[in-house]
């Protein structure tokens, strides 16, 4: 009975809850061999993949150039052909959000990334990861470094060098961060860089600038390799020849000094009224929409610290009027995409549409913004990625930027007939489309200048504003600040086009007037006009009143403002005029030694590569490798003339193998603890590639226990040759018992959030017992001797079991606990041969964050229905993950003292209820009272309740034993019947 309960009780627990992570799609994914690398893609645009390989061609041999390693083997990189694909792929098990570009992993070195929104986002992520592949090859494969060195290098220093090379030293997003950290005096120490307030790829890719400004870019390989080796302090004493304490305090003078020198005395020009802050929203507050009647404006926010939500607020004051929308509360939705896009109003400012993910796709939502309530979600067909929605003025049409099979165009989405019509059809990149007010004409950014006249300053593609006559489909060039990026055009009340451009290595508001092609500066910021990336539309327009609501990047967060046309600068400018030299990160010795930013010139996102490189197709075939191993062991042997050799064993292996898509599992583990009589292990296989993941398991389980004590005075001890002699016996007897167990499992995740499970498993149970017998001398308690003979099989027994449930979860953790969302489990399991009983799990959990307080509810039922459930050890409701406080003998006392039996806290059925008060302790600043980057504590404040029966007859009445004529049995001491079973009492 005891092995029974031990090892039904997991069963009830394994994968309780949990996000999922769905395959909505099974992708036809071929393979083609170039000289480096091997592309997994399922793209049907064959120029596209061989442009793809040419680029990375051309990555590896500038990062090859740079860091001195060469990758041996072929180095695989998986392409999707969006980002939705992306975050359903298996070659990484976690989740991905939107905000990831791509990932990079050790074992097989796999560059795993999305086709993005434009060529210029795909080409540098790819040269991004690409650092990534080299670093890992560094590591792994060095000559004194191995996968534990990998932790001698802070994030920083990885990311900002996947940074530092894949774009260089003149960053205009990058100097956006650097003034606004000495503007606030914010400046970290290098030390303080491995907080994550400091985001690592801004702040190490300046590090890397200031380090190869210091020392040359030569010293890229050296340093990094050294860091892995032996720590940054090392490397800063060993390669630089001072301590890491003096070279931060360089650091921080020189971005004091140089950035100190270009703010000067100018304090933050802002223009208009801040209406969004950290006071009324969150420290991300993005992608702010004004109503086309002026009166609201719509933006994406964090401000209930767990997701990016949409809130409704009063343009004028900032005024939240509620939340519009949100992942949280929508299953099938999961999630925005608010990285890069923001939504759009109905011409009559009650309904707004955005983006979101769902079903692996992109998907159109539209919301009522006085309820909230979503009144469409459509895929625009044909477009599975698309971003940036922008709303007819007849209000019929919604037009989108949609990302298919490599290429980005315009497409037009009917509402009512729900028919899509393709706008342009070109190479070219076209982002931020905008209405003009008769509906005649469509704005965006686009690169074809760029491209089309090889004008790559830095080797990036850049973005000049379009204009797309609907009528005639003609498109007119705006060719104003050349090789800056001049994004997110939208047209004021005179039919001028409002832009945002970085011509002059700031990020501000700019003014085209198109007929006469003068332009004028209409801000002048210390930091700038953005969104998180450079990408992101960070303002918008009420046309008819001529005002604008625009987002502010400040002590790195993002307010938002709110301003009228007389508030704003009106400068006149060149409109040819372009100076990065604000953008320029700072070096320390403009003599050093670089080569980094001159070889990035030469890169190409058109590489004549691509029309001579051999490339060879292959079919795909699944194999096996290696993706994680872990564990430790050791053996003891032992030998006496007695009792002959012993052996001991102790530790544990695990290891991961999966074929290079992560389709296809295989899992092993091997447990070691006391002799080879206890070594256990498990192997299974996990498949993945459909929509429904499947798999098996096997394994053998021991589990010894303590089960009896013997102790005897002056027993005989044979030595053998006729030799004997006295001795105190200690004997101790131990139980094993043994599982072979044979389980099949399998999952379909409808979303992130919900999916059904399916269990069945089959176990042979067997045991033994065995004795150890300790010798000592009489007296002196000097061990002589030690032996174990096995003193009896235990009988066998088998249980099956099979199981269904549906689960769902999109709860948000806090410090140590849930504090957003819900959780539930309804699910039906069924054991047979040696136990035949029905089991049902009903367990529902509710949590509602009140900033900073999250009141959190449970209610959980679990019960053992029919057949021999009540032969099994019963459940307890004291466990303190049932009702606190009955666990200890303090507690059962004061039970047993309020008139209460402990036998009422025990049954085949329980139904448990609570209510909590969590409010966060110590931890991150945006959740606890106290800031704290190590210890997470929370303060819980509960209420329990529960109750516990077997048979249903005790919720009214106790159940009382019977004598044979079936009247109760009286005790004779109290007078009193004998209760078999209490009633069930709360």
């Amino acid at each position: 009975m005891i092995l029974a309960w031990c090892v039904l009780l997991p069963q009830a627990n394994a994968q309780y809850f949990g996000r999922n992570k769905p395959n909505y799609e099974e992708f036809p994914f071929r393979v083609v061999q170039s000289p480096h690398f091997e592309l997994y893609h399922y793209l049907g645009d064959e120029a596209y993949v061989n442009r793809f390989l040419a680029q990375a061609e051309e990555w590896y041999a500038q990062h090859q150039s740079v860091l001195h390693d060469t990758i041996k083997a072929l180095n695989p990189i998986i392409l999707y052909a969006n980002h939705p694909d992306f975050q359903q792929t298996n070659a990484i098990s976690g989740s991905i959000g939107v905000g990831t570009g791509g990932v990079t992993e050790a074992f097989k070195n796999r560059v795993v990334l999305p086709i993005a929104m434009s060529e210029e986002q795909t080409h540098h992520v790819l040269g991004h990861e690409m650092v990534h592949a080299f670093q890992y090859n560094m590591i792994l494969n060095g000559d004194s470094t191995s996968l534990q060195s990998l932790g001698n290098l802070p994030l920083w220093m990885v990311e900002g060098l996947a940074e530092y090379l894949s774009i260089g030293s003149t960053d205009a997003h990058t100097a956006m961060w650097m003034r606004d950290a000495v503007l606030h005096d914010d400046v970290p120490t290098l030390k303080d860089l491995n907080n994550p307030k400091y985001f690592p790829y801004r702040y190490g890719q300046m590090f890397w600038v200031f380090l190869t400004g210091l020392a040359g870019d030569d010293i890229i390989p050296i340093f990094f390799e050294e860091t892995a080796k032996y720590g940054f302090d090392s490397a800063c004493r060993r390669q630089l020849g001072m301590k890491s304490e003096d070279l931060s305090h360089l650091w921080v003078e020189t971005l004091k000094n140089y950035y100190g020198e270009m703010i000067g005395d100018r304090e933050e020009n802002f223009v208009g009224r801040e209406i969004i802050n950290r006071e009324n929203g969150g420290r991300i507050n993005i992608a702010p929409e004004i109503s086309p009647n002026g009166r609201y404006v719509i933006f994406l926010s964090e401000r209930d610290v767990f997701t990016i939500d949409l809130f409704l607020a009063e343009a004028r004051t900032g005024k939240i009027i509620r939340k519009v929308s949100s992942s949280a509360r929508s299953s099938h939705i999961d999630d925005f995409n608010y990285i890069e896009s923001s939504g759009t109003w109905s011409p009559n400012s009650d309904r707004f549409a955005y983006v979101g993910i769902s079903g692996g796709n992109n998907v159109l939502l539209i919301s009522e913004t006085e309820s909230g309530k979503i009144v469409m979600e459509a895929e625009i067909p044909g477009v599975p990625a698309f971003s940036n929605p922008a709303w007819s003025p007849d209000g019929r049409t919604i037009v989108v930027s949609g990302l298919v099979d490599g290429q980005t165009d315009l497409y037009a989405f009917d509402i009512r007939s729900r028919q899509v019509e393709k706008l342009t059809d070109d190479p070219y990149s076209e982002l931020h489309p905008a209405w003009s007010d008769d509906g005649a004409t469509l704005y965006f950014a686009t690169d074809e200048i760029s491209r089309r006249e090889n004008r790559t300053p830095q080797g990036k593609l850049h973005f000049n504003l379009a204009a797309l006559d609907i009528a005639s489909r003609q498109i007119t060039q705006y060719d104003v600040f050349p090789g800056a990026d001049n994004l997110n055009p939208e047209e004021d009340i005179n039919g001028h086009i409002v832009f945002l451009s970085n011509r002059d290595g700031y990020r501000n508001l700019y003014r085209l007037d198109p007929a006469t092609g003068e332009v004028a500066q209409l801000t002048d910021l210390l930091t700038g006009v953005s969104g998180i990336t450079h990408y992101a539309p960070a303002f918008s327009i009420d046309r008819r009143r001529n005002r604008l609501v625009y987002t502010y990047f400040s002590q790195q967060g993002y307010r938002i403002f709110w301003a009228q046309e007389d508030e704003l600068l009106n400068k006149s400018v060149d409109p040819q005029a372009v100076d990065m030299s604000a953008a320029e990160l700072p070096r320390v010795n403009p003599r050093a030694p670089r080569f980094v930013d001159s070889t990035l010139e030469t890169l190409s996102v058109q590489p004549p590569l691509a029309d001579t490189m051999t490339t060879t197709q292959i079919a795909y075939q699944p194999k096996f490798k290696l993706d994680y191993i872990a564990g430790g062991g050791g053996l003891g042997v032992g030998t006496n003339r007695t009792f002959g050799t012993t052996t001991g064993v102790a530790g544990g292996i695990n290891a991961i193998f999966s074929d290079i898509l992560g389709q296809n599992q295989l899992f092993a583990s091997l447990a070691m603890n006391g002799e080879i009589i206890d070594v256990g292990g498990m192997v299974g296989y996990f498949n993945r590639k459909h929509r429904v993941h499947y798999g098996a398991s096997l394994s053998h389980i021991p589990y010894r226990s303590f089960s009896g004590y013997e102790y005897e005075f002056l027993d005989t001890l044979d030595l053998g040759g006729g030799v004997a002699t006295l001795v105190d016996r200690e004997s101790i007897y131990e139980t094993r018992f043994f599982e072979e167990q044979l389980s099949l499992f399998a999952q379909l995740p409808l979303t992130s959030t919900l999916r059904f499970e399916a269990n069945a498993s089959y176990a042979l149970y067997s045991g033994r017992v065995d004795r150890r017998d300790y010798y000592y001398s009489p007296g002196t308690y000097y061990l002589q001797a030690q032996d174990r003979n096995k003193v009896d099989n235990l009988p066998g027994f088998n249980i099956g079991r099979a199981e269904i449930a549906f689960v769902g979860d999109n709860s948000f953790f806090g410090t140590t606990a849930p504090l957003s969302g819900r959780r539930f489990r309804l699910g039906v399991e069924r054991y047979f041969d040696a136990y035949n009983f029905t089991g049902v799990t009903v367990d529902y959990r509710k949590y509602q964050y009140f900033r900073p307080v999250t009141a959190a509810f449970r209610v959980t039922h679990y019960g053992r229905y029919g057949g021999n459930s009540d032969q099994l050890f019963p459940q307890y409701l004291g466990y303190p993950w049932f009702v606190r406080g009955l666990g200890t003998n303090n507690g059962q006392q004061a039970f047993i003292a309020s008139g209460r039996d402990l036998d009422e806290l025990t049954g085949s059925k329980i139904l448990v209820s609570s209510l909590e008060l969590r409010l966060p302790f110590s931890g991150p600043q945006q959740l606890a009272l106290i800031k704290s980057g190590f210890l997470l504590t929370d303060l819980n404040f509960f209420v329990d309740g529960g109750l516990a029966w077997t048979y249903n007859e005790q919720l009214s009445d106790p159940i009382y034993r019977l004598d044979g004529e079936g009247n109760p049995l009286i005790n004779p001491t109290t007078g009193e019947p004998y209760v078999d079973y209490p009633k069930a009492t709360p």
